[in-house]
């Protein structure tokens, strides 16, 4: 790793030596936690949403679901998790001895209350205890009280209602966490920016099902024969992250700095998020898997890929691939190409000619006696699926034809009904495409 990589970031007024950050949840529970964290090289922390104590948390036992792809664990996490069942007043005490023994690492607090009053009480506690940032939970996936968690997400008046609220109480950034379980980020997003938000988070969980019990019929996590639909994480939810990220990135009347999350296990993940606008960056799932110490494959790889590539602040590659992220109607149609096999490298599965058959361009045929597929090139649609499917990474690839090349177009097979086909060409003028 060279030393001559700038992995700092500003965000908000607000110095990270990295933008690795724990998001708010059991990964950032407590200043043990969070200073075995600080230790393994994290730039900040979202310590996880106060509770004011006007409640009594008590989770859900089991209260999480690991879903597991084939031999691949963890491809998302479930979880029924509450906000902080911690007293108020130990979780404050926790800020101050962080703040007092990792002065350079920046304390986001985060809060969620469920009336004005009690927003502003817990905003101004966490500053008045050396919070250095506020994100506010609108988001939380499976609050069942009204006017809470990913309900006041998705009632987007009180988003702006609580965010000004919260400013007019406190002297330190606002950062506003979206939830994802709504079509359109922006609009919120633009209720929490008239609000006086300074940034925007996301994404919050995915509400959704991991699984149901086959023997019992009880979903994931099973609470003594009951369940919910709560918050799906991991890297399963990653391209959710980073189409809303990209999409508020891209909204120049947002035009506020943003904190991504959803998935980042990598440091390619990270870079993802950042190339499409994140300035800083938070995990929880990643540690679930790996333990903090993941922390440090992210800053080894990020800051080798830079150097790599003569690039030596980390900002310069925010929202990198912004410009070319487009509407479809961008596209260059008139280039194609086809598939390219390496041959040589073909261990004879098959497994490409099934999918090209069932689900491509029936673009295959097969050598039964050297047990390799046959291209036809005049048929490939360059979907890819043989590619994807193939256990020999690098051995099939994608390749532009020139331009006189044309694909051959699906034969109509011949049953002796075409007098029968009743249809007409539909001339009409199509309808104007709305922009945004």
């Amino acid at each position: 790793m060279s030393k001559d990589i700038d992995l700092s970031v500003e965000f908000c007024g607000v110095n990270f030596k990295n933008p690795f950050l724990l998001s708010s949840s059991p990964v950032s529970n407590s200043a043990e936690m969070v200073e075995k964290a600080f230790d393994a090289g994290w730039g900040g922390v979202v310590f996880k949403t106060l509770n004011s104590g006007r409640l009594s948390i008590i989770h859900p036992s089991p209260r999480m679901n690991s879903i597991n792809y084939g031999n691949q664990k963890e491809v998302a996490v479930q979880n029924v998790e509450q906000i902080s069942d911690r007293p108020l007043k130990d979780n404050l005490m926790d800020f101050l001895y962080l703040k007092k023994n990792y002065p350079d690492r920046p304390i986001v607090a985060s809060i969620m209350g469920f009336f004005e009053e009690e927003w502003a009480y817990l905003a101004k506690v966490a500053e008045d205890n050396g919070a250095d940032m506020l994100e506010l939970n609108f988001s939380c996936p499976h609050m069942s009280i009204e006017g809470s968690g990913h309900k006041v997400g998705q009632s987007f008046h009180l988003i702006e209602k609580f965010t000004s609220t919260v400013k007019n109480s406190v002297s330190i950034p606002v950062m506003a966490k979206m939830t994802p379980n709504i079509t359109d980020m922006r609009e919120p997003a633009m209720y929490a920016k008239n609000g006086g938000a300074d940034a925007i988070a996301a994404i919050n969980t995915v509400r959704g099902i991991s699984q149901i019990g086959l023997d019992d019929w009880v979903p994931k996590p099973n609470v003594f024969g009951k369940s919910t639909v709560s918050g799906t994480s991991g890297p399963a939810i990653k391209p959710i992250g980073l189409k809303f990220i990209a999409e508020m990135a891209q909204c120049k009347e947002l035009g506020l700095p943003l904190s991504g999350m959803g998935g980042i296990e990598t440091w390619i993940d990270a870079l993802e998020y950042i190339a499409v606008g994140a300035t800083i960056l938070q995990a929880t799932t990643g540690v679930m898997h790996y333990g903090y110490r993941v922390v440090e494959d992210l800053i080894e790889g990020l800051s080798d890929f830079m150097a790599g590539r003569n690039i030596t602040k980390i900002t310069d590659l925010v929202g990198k691939a912004l410009p070319n992220l487009q509407e479809t109607e961008n596209f260059e149609l008139d280039r194609q190409g086809v598939v390219n096999f390496d041959m040589a490298r073909c261990i004879g599965c098959g497994q490409c000619v099934v999918v090209c058959h069932d689900a491509g361009g029936q673009a295959l045929d097969w050598d039964s006696e050297k047990r390799r597929p046959l291209p036809i090139e005049e048929k490939c649609l360059s979907c890819m699926l043989c590619q994807f499917v193939c256990p020999v990474q690098g051995m099939i690839n994608y390749k532009e034809m020139p331009n006189s090349w044309q694909r051959k177009e699906t034969a109509v097979r011949d049953s002796g009904v075409e007098k029968d086909v009743k249809y007409e060409v539909f001339n009409k003028e199509p309808p104007k495409v709305c922009s945004d």
